[in-house]
């Protein structure tokens, strides 16, 4: 039995994962894989990739490529969700600030430098056509530490998935000025160099079964009802959410789509130099 460590964000995104391991179904294929959960995101799981805490993370597009180009030694080998994030922009329910425009020169509480929370803060304030250099950051770790930042005044603002976010905005934590959708696909599978040369077989084995997962997942049963009970949504929340969200059923991520990435990451002063596709991409389907 080989064993793997896989890690992502306790999201609905990322039931599937949690299906199919409860199903046992990677035994099958003589893979112990164990799922951690990181609810700091992104940026803790490239930390994670870089330090060999975790084999195979599901990660946010812009975090992987901006730290893959920063030395992660890990490849992307699929698009996991190929529709856009749709980043809520939120306030302290109590805040004076009312509308995008007012948080120019506000703090914006972000979970890791180089994290989602981050990159996405500096995207919207590009679209905004604000001074990225001006940008002030308070560096929260997660979810919770967003929360404690926006009550106490410690930060003004805070980017996080919309629907993750929507019972805090129902029950008066958050209020959410506006939403910014990702340029991109969201989610990629992201697998440690290492890995990639000592278990490929495994890795695509692990592939074929999430990816046959993904592709009927929205037939699944009750899935809606399913989703909002082990969420804490709303039902018609997360109608909404299945109804936008697409994954990637078994395609990897193309050098063109990843060179249109990378120009637009550069546009936005996320990343400073374009490097070649093979850097960032294992095709396992060759």
């Amino acid at each position: 039995m080989i064993n793997l460590k896989i890690g992502g964000v306790p999201e609905h995104f990322n039931y599937p994962w949690y299906l199919t391991l409860k199903n046992k179904e990677y035994n099958k294929h003589n893979i112990n894989l164990r799922w951690k959960d990181y609810p700091g995101g992104t940026g803790q799981m490239c930390k994670a990739l870089r330090e060999g805490t975790v084999d195979i993370a599901i990660v946010l597009t812009e975090g992987i490529i901006k730290d893959i180009a920063d030395g992660n030694p890990s490849k992307i080998i699929q698009t996991f969700v190929k529709s856009p994030l749709i980043w809520g922009i939120h306030v302290g329910t109590k805040s004076k600030f009312q509308k995008i425009k007012d948080l120019e020169h506000a703090t914006i509480a972000i979970s890791r430098y180089g994290s989602g929370s981050h990159l996405m803060a500096i995207v919207n304030a590009y679209n905004q056509g604000w001074d990225i250099s001006k940008l002030k950051f308070k560096v929260i770790k997660d979810l919770q530490g967003g929360i404690d930042a926006l009550t106490n005044g410690e930060a003004d603002y805070f980017m996080w998935e919309h629907f993750t976010t929507k019972p805090l905005v129902d029950n008066g934590t958050f209020r959410r000025i506006d939403d910014c959708p990702t340029p991109w696909p969201c989610f990629v599978i992201a697998v440690r160099n290492e890995v990639l040369e000592q278990n490929s077989v495994e890795v695509k084995k692990i592939l074929d079964v999430i990816n046959a997962k993904t592709k009927d997942f929205k037939k699944i049963d009750n899935i809606d009802s399913t989703l909002a009970k082990r969420y804490g949504q709303e039902l018609n929340d997360i109608q909404e959410w299945l109804k936008i969200t697409k994954w990637n059923s078994g395609k990897p991520l193309t050098k063109n789509l990843l060179t249109r990435i990378q120009n637009k990451m550069i546009k936005f002063n996320v990343i400073k130099e374009k490097k070649n596709s093979e850097l960032f991409i294992k095709n396992m389907y060759i």
